[in-house]
């Protein structure tokens, strides 16, 4: 039984990768082929109870297929590792699978098309512990599961822990800044450190 869910989570995702692989009414569609870039869909355990969602791919992603692995992904592997948690037991995404011209934010319209596939992982994985990293992921998150109301500027929620009840069960709702700050700001390492000495608690 353990094995067909493995199978099906496997599945389930591979279907994923497929349509957005095909995602033409995706405004970053032409862009991806032009570039010769590839959708990143998101790496770690399909059983995983944490899980990382960051914003869009950057350059090193969209030629690699793999989220968070170019100076950012650095800065999380480190965080991962001070606090003692596994890289390859979670399950780290973004909301946009495509990577924008130039790094630039993912547009309303980005999120809003690439949004329900980072929904259906969610379905698939059923983490206990959802991470936001980054302002565009804290919005999406918050306003999905019903948190909108507590919206606040990045600066206020960093390190703050939510609860809210999903399909599966009650989930918690942590945010934090995108590991991309301490890459152009050193200062700001200890701060995100702090704030992932949270996950170490729960």
């Amino acid at each position: 039984m353990l094995k067909k869910i493995k199978k099906d989570k496997k599945e389930l995702m591979r279907a994923i990768k497929d349509e957005v692989v095909a995602l033409k009414k995706s405004p970053l569609y032409k862009y991806r082929i032009e570039n010769k870039n590839l959708p990143v869909i998101g790496q770690g355990s399909h059983d995983a109870k944490v899980m990382f969602i960051g914003e869009a791919p950057g350059k090193n992603e969209a030629q690699t297929g793999f989220p968070f692995c170019g100076a950012s992904g650095k800065i999380l592997d480190e965080l991962l590792a001070y606090i003692g948690m596994d890289r390859e037991k979670v399950y780290i995404t973004n909301i946009v699978k495509d990577r924008p011209p130039l790094n630039r934010d993912p547009s309303p319209e980005e999120i809003k098309i690439y949004g329900p596939f980072l929904d259906r992982q969610i379905e698939i994985i059923e983490p206990k512990i959802i991470v936001g990293l980054g302002r565009y992921s804290m919005e999406y998150i918050m306003r999905k599961f019903g948190l909108e109301s507590k919206l606040e500027p990045i600066s206020k929620l960093h390190g703050q822990v939510f609860e809210t009840t999903l399909p599966y069960g009650k989930v918690k709702i942590i945010i934090l800044y995108h590991p991309a700050v301490a890459v152009y700001n050193s200062h700001t390492k200890n701060m995100l450190k702090k704030d992932f000495e949270l996950l170490k608690k729960l």
